[in-house]
């Protein structure tokens, strides 16, 4: 587990960097899930990031992580932002693993970030309820069964308005039955 000020500090620096790079950026996953109250642990935060721009400044983006003290391949950084595939950097300080993702799975999720105060302080952008539904209901497409959980404990959280967003960026990805699936579920095993 992670000190409160360690993982301050990991934010504090990867946010500084990536402004510096003119790169958007939010939380997504279980971080973002924590964001929005969500009692539960992560082992890593995951970053979605505009890719244009960092892509552009990629030698300054490596260059800063070296000088952070962060841990990465820069080659394999070079390269997942060419393909568009992930990429991982570990803070040698606090040993956290961020993992980079040059992509928006619905387009605006940018436009739809919102800054929450995820440390007394600590202002973040985190991808919006409708936006980290979608992305956990991809994740669940692809076996991750936290993922559920995660879905019916944002959903319980949202607005009308943003389930009705929901629903409108699951249909085009043909999400719309897992979701259905996954409210139906019980958060608890019946004893």
């Amino acid at each position: 587990m992670y000190e409160l000020n360690e993982f301050r500090s990991c934010l504090e620096r990867v946010t500084r960097i990536l402004r510096n790079c003119q790169t958007r950026f939010h939380a997504t996953g279980g971080a973002a899930a924590i964001a929005y109250g969500d009692p539960r642990t992560t082992q890593d935060v995951d970053l979605v990031i505009d890719p244009i721009p960092l892509n552009e400044r990629v030698t300054t983006f490596i260059d800063q992580l070296q000088q952070d003290q962060f841990l990465f391949h820069a080659d394999t950084i070079r390269e997942a932002l060419s393909a568009g595939r992930s990429f991982q950097a570990i803070d040698t300080l606090s040993t956290l693993k961020l993992v980079f993702y040059p992509c928006e799975l619905v387009a605006g999720g940018f436009d739809r970030a919102v800054e929450l105060e995820i440390l007394p302080g600590l202002f973040f952008p985190v991808a919006s309820r409708p936006d980290l539904v979608i992305s956990k209901l991809v994740w669940i497409s692809k076996g991750s069964h936290k993922s559920r959980r995660d879905v019916r404990q944002i959903v319980g959280r949202a607005t009308e308005t943003e389930m009705a967003l929901v629903r409108e960026f699951a249909e085009p990805l043909k999400l719309g039955a897992l979701l259905d699936e996954v409210l139906a579920e019980p958060d608890e095993i019946d004893a």
